[in-house]
């Protein structure tokens, strides 16, 4: 099986983990990511003016490659992720948004591409009952949390990840791996990453709540799919406590194809 694959920039420099146990690990799946072919940066941000176009034009450019290359286009950053869905959602609704993007760049996409995170590939496409039984290395005896953070859960209707006040997701994947997941309040809570430069003491606070919480809670190490997140709960929290890592490691280190 082939998917197309955006891995965005940041995959690319601070979070190459998050993007080489990803390769690794759908190959073992027997699952070929296809970059796409000069994509561009996102824009980071999910642009709140209805009538900024501009920021939304690489995100279609990357949506359009997809949908001529067998329709579906897999990410991994929770910010490309929450960018690609609402545009492509924008350009779905095929209102001025649409209309504007499509005549710039000469194009005729009507949001046509399905967008997957590559958790959801995991689910719909492979299933965690099939992940399983590809383990060679199950996890067991490892207490794991789940930190999801904001970008994939909201807005939910838009975003149609999981149940934003009681995500499973990401537990039900510590379960295929053959680890113990550890459901705790505030995993889907924001860490404060977007102010972390701005307000270092703001941040640090958001941090330490989420991590006392899943400590307290039995976690003995978190996962999440967030380059920015992993980044603030790493910088402004305790890593020698509890360490944080890319989903896609400990995927990789079940599979058996972990670099050593």
């Amino acid at each position: 099986m082939t998917i197309s694959y955006y891995p965005g920039c940041t995959l690319k420099t601070k979070a190459k983990e998050l993007d080489r146990y990803a390769r690794s690990s759908a190959a073992a799946l027997g699952i070929e990511l296809q970059e796409l072919d000069q994509w561009q940066c996102c824009g980071a941000c999910y642009p709140q003016s209805k009538d900024e176009i501009a920021t939304r034009l690489s995100a279609v450019r990357a949506l359009n490659a997809a949908s001529e290359e067998g329709g579906t286009l897999v990410t991994l950053c929770s910010a490309c992720h929450h960018v690609l869905t609402r545009v492509n959602r924008d350009m779905k609704l095929g209102g001025e948004v649409a209309q504007k993007a499509n005549r710039y760049l000469e194009l005729e996409y009507n949001g046509q591409t399905e967008v997957l995170h590559y958790l959801t590939m995991l689910r719909d496409r492979v299933g965690f009952d099939n992940l399983k039984a590809k383990v060679v290395n199950p996890l067991k005896g490892r207490k794991i949390g789940a930190y999801y953070g904001c970008m994939l859960l909201r807005p939910s209707k838009e975003m149609n990840f999981d149940d934003p006040e009681n995500p499973s997701i990401i537990e039900d994947f510590i379960r295929a791996i053959g680890a113990e997941p550890v459901v705790y309040q505030m995993r889907n809570e924001c860490c404060g990453g977007y102010v972390a430069m701005k307000d270092e003491a703001a941040a640090k606070k958001n941090v330490k709540r989420i991590m006392d919480n899943a400590r307290n809670s039995g976690a003995q190490e978190l996962i999440t799919a967030c380059p920015l997140c992993l980044y603030n709960l790493d910088k402004n929290g305790d890593a020698e406590k509890l360490p944080v890592r890319y989903f896609t490691e400990l995927l990789a280190e079940a599979l058996g194809v972990k670099e050593v």
